[in-house]
């Protein structure tokens, strides 16, 4: 795949800073540790905020930290997201999508929600699912006191954080509610079974690698998940009328673009509008870097208008 050449430097940079998990690194301690050690310094001016505030909520194991952002300038009642950190179910916490979540709710108007899931493999399958399911119920029992609006409840995530919004969103749907309104989903994962052509096309050379994927496949699911769970593979539940609308984020030169592109194709098939756009010369990761590259600042923009829209379309309907 042609990776733009804007953004060689910067995924060759990544690459160089971050473990090859599932082949030199096997430990999820020492992966820690060195991405811990490699972690590019926070922002020196971050975007600012009317206010951030972090805290726990009951959690189905123990409680939940979350950390909330609420955007400058925008009158409440507010729209109010769920964000699912990336991190591949193993790694990446509150702190490092800080400025993901400043974004959204600074182009958005939205209070922000991140959510700090448990992780594997101290905590495997459906422990993050649960988690995710539950922080979302909460955020929405409790949007009024926060000054959200729980008829606005967008799930979003990057990666495995996609994965988890989308999982939300079903076991929304299956359990009775909260009512969601929307799926913003940043290069999910979709799809334990790692078999697509994405796979093959992308294993090496675009930072995230399949061997990686891989192994953060066997930490979540561990020697008893099913792969094929619905709560674990979203493309695999048999039904999904009536899901959320949802706009999909992929990128070119990433082993997860075609269970991204595929879910879109599946969630329309059921007839749920979906928005899949594929940037290409992108790579896995790529959504953060507005400031470095062209096409991730279109992505940003795309996918920020489109919450928008669905939020106006909405506030237009009531």
């Amino acid at each position: 795949m042609p990776l733009d050449p804007a953004a060689r430097p910067i995924v060759d940079a990544m690459t160089a800073n971050f473990p090859k998990l599932g082949t030199d690194v096997l430990d999820v301690a020492v992966a820690r540790q060195v991405i811990a050690a490699n972690a590019p310094p926070p922002r020196p001016v971050p975007r600012p905020m009317a206010r951030i505030e972090n805290f726990t909520i009951p959690g189905p194991a123990a409680p939940i930290p979350v950390r909330a952002y609420w955007p400058v300038s925008t009158p409440e009642p507010l729209a109010t997201v769920a964000f699912f950190h990336g991190g591949g179910f193993v790694i990446c916490d509150l702190d490092t999508h800080d400025d993901m979540c400043r974004a959204i709710a600074g182009e958005t108007g939205a209070l922000v929600v991140s959510v700090d899931y448990r992780l594997a493999p101290e905590h495997r399958y459906p422990a993050a699912a649960e988690d995710a399911y539950a922080a979302t119920r909460w955020i929405a029992e409790h949007a009024e006191s926060l000054g959200g609006d729980a008829s606005r409840l967008v799930v979003a995530g990057d990666s495995a954080g996609g994965n988890l919004a989308a999982v939300a969103a079903l076991m929304a749907r299956d359990r009775g509610g909260p009512g969601i309104a929307f799926q913003l989903l940043i290069y999910p994962v979709i799809d334990a079974a790692q078999d697509t052509a994405s796979y093959d096309e992308n294993s090496d050379g675009y930072f995230l690698t399949a061997a990686s994927m891989r192994w953060f496949w066997d930490q979540y699911l561990g020697p008893h998940g099913d792969p094929r769970s619905p709560y674990a593979s979203p493309i695999r539940c048999p039904d999904l009328s009536g899901l959320p609308p949802a706009h999909i984020v992929t990128a070119e030169c990433d082993p997860l673009r075609d269970e991204g592109e595929a879910y879109g194709r599946a969630l329309e098939q059921a007839g749920v509008p979906a928005t899949v756009v594929r940037y290409e010369g992108m790579f896995h990761g790529f959504f953060g870097m507005g400031e470095l590259l062209p096409r991730a600042r279109a992505a940003n923009d795309q996918a920020f208008d489109a919450v928008r829209r669905a939020l106006a379309a909405l506030a237009q309907g009531a």
